[in-house]
Parts: structure tokens; sequence; C-alpha cells
């Protein structure tokens, strides 16, 4: 299993259409073939953050999904980014 997970940051102003405009991504992951979860989300307490969680069957998966990344569009109102890939060899449920 593979998890993408991080943040990103843009102008507070510009949270909600950017949000707004990934709508389309997380349908498209969300029945691509290998998503387990997939979600882009405003943080509760910054205003400029915005949260992306993946979870992925496999590398391959991730890979197929990606292809170049966030468009020309989503890049020019990026101000910051820490987002990882982690390979997962083990899972325990919670609940």
């Amino acid at each position: 299993m593979v998890i993408v997970a991080g943040h990103i940051v843009v102008d507070p102003q510009h949270r909600e259409s950017y949000l707004m405009g990934c709508v389309s991504i997380v349908e498209q992951a969300r029945s691509a073939l290998g998503c387990l979860d997939f979600s882009i989300a405003a943080d509760l307490l910054d205003d400029g953050r915005i949260n992306i969680f993946e979870r992925w069957e496999s590398q391959v998966a991730v890979d197929a999904f990606r292809g170049n990344g966030p468009s020309d569009g989503q890049r020019a109102v990026i101000l910051a980014a820490a987002v990882s890939e982690y390979d997962v060899a083990d899972v325990r449920a919670l609940m």
C-alpha cells in the first residue's frame, strides 16, 4: 500500500477556488483502479492550508493516476508544498 500525505499552502483568497478546481480530480481518483481513498480538503485552522491524503493499493496505481501532477494553473497559486509518499508494509485497523 502507498500513502500520499501532506499539505500545500495557497493564498487564503485562492483556497476556495483551488478546492473547487479539484472536485473533478477527486472524482477521477476515487474511481481509478487501485485507489482506496483520496481527499483534498481545507484545513480547519489555517485558512491558506490544503491537506492532501491519498491511499493506493500499489505504486503502479499511483503512477498510473498521477500523470504530471497539478495543472499549470494550480501550480501558479501554490506558495509552498510538503507532500510525501509512504510505502506501507503492514496495516492495523483501529475501527
